[in-house]
């Protein structure tokens, strides 16, 4: 396939850029920036201000695929600049692609955008799939509403569109990981908050086959959750990285603390405290089968590739 990959300098456009390419695709990665990291084989790049449309929308037309990755970082404090920033970056990516989308003389046949499970309330008793999951309130689950509503308002007949409410993503690589690895091999990996909230989360390369199995998978359309089918709470989260790391020390983060310490540290407490149990009912009903289902199997896997 053909495939054009729009805010693609980021981690998961590195990691899924490689993945793609090892699979045999021909990729079109279009950033802001200069790409750092290396162009995969059969791979070329283009640049776009997320705005308007330029040479990179010659290269939709005629395309299999599009995935939309654009959006700035939510780690950061919501103050209304950023919290503008925020949102905008994901609406005006996304309107500029649909529009790229709806001016092609050959359209994709896929659309794959980037979304958020954070788009469900903080929830602890129950699980959370596109079809029965309850949507939450506040500042991201308005982002994140808004977010898919611009990816679907668009009349696109021949384009099937996928909004991936995709949950924290663990690698190598992946920035979360180093914020949660450190805090264990620092003694500092206890629970965070009372740690009985909910962990959303997907290992790297469950995220990347899943990413592949919706751009083959024609019947998948919608918000589709892309997570591992089990979220636990924090503490066990937490608990199982520690013994990964061999660490039996696991100082406790009270909630009090973790607001102080977010505010040094320009971020905010949601990040972490947030409850969020998705299940991806949907990729499972389709046959879609993890190779890391649980953090258990997850962690020494992605710890294990630290180390080498």
């Amino acid at each position: 396939m053909k495939i054009v990959i729009t805010g693609a300098g980021g981690y998961l456009g590195s990691v899924l850029s490689l993945f793609l390419s090892e699979h045999g695709h021909q990729l079109i990665l279009v950033a802001r920036r200069d790409l750092d990291f290396a162009l995969p084989a059969n791979a070329s790049f283009a640049r776009w201000n997320g705005e308007t449309s330029g040479d990179w929308a010659r290269e939709i037309d005629g395309a299999d695929a599009v995935i939309n990755l654009a959006g700035r970082s939510v780690n950061c404090r919501y103050t209304e600049e950023h919290k503008r920033e925020i949102l905008e970056s994901r609406l005006q990516t996304t309107r500029v692609v649909a529009r790229a989308i709806s001016e092609a003389k050959t359209p994709p046949h896929v659309w794959l955008n980037a979304a958020s499970a954070t788009i469900y309330r903080d929830e602890r008793g129950r699980d959370m799939d596109e079809t029965d999951g309850i949507i939450g309130e506040g500042f991201s689950v308005e982002v994140c509403k808004a977010w898919e509503s611009a990816l679907f308002e668009t009349e696109l007949p021949q384009t099937r569109r996928a909004a991936l409410r995709m949950s924290m993503i663990f690698g190598r690589t992946a920035p979360v990981f180093g914020v949660f690895s450190t805090l264990a091999k620092l003694g500092l990996g206890g629970p965070q908050g009372n740690g009985g909230q909910y962990v959303s989360w997907i290992h790297e390369r469950d995220c990347l086959r899943a990413i592949l199995f919706l751009l083959q998978h024609e019947t998948l359309n919608g918000p589709v959750n892309v997570c591992a089918p089990h979220p636990i709470p924090n503490r066990e989260f937490m608990r199982v990285l520690r013994s990964t790391f061999k660490m039996p020390i696991g100082i406790p983060a009270p909630t009090l603390a973790m607001k102080v310490g977010a505010v040094f540290l320009r971020t905010e407490t949601e990040l972490a405290l947030k409850s969020r149990r998705a299940v991806p009912r949907k990729l499972l009903d389709a046959g879609f089968q993890f190779e890391f289902p649980h953090w258990r199997l997850a962690a020494p896997n992605i710890v294990g590739d630290e180390k080498n």
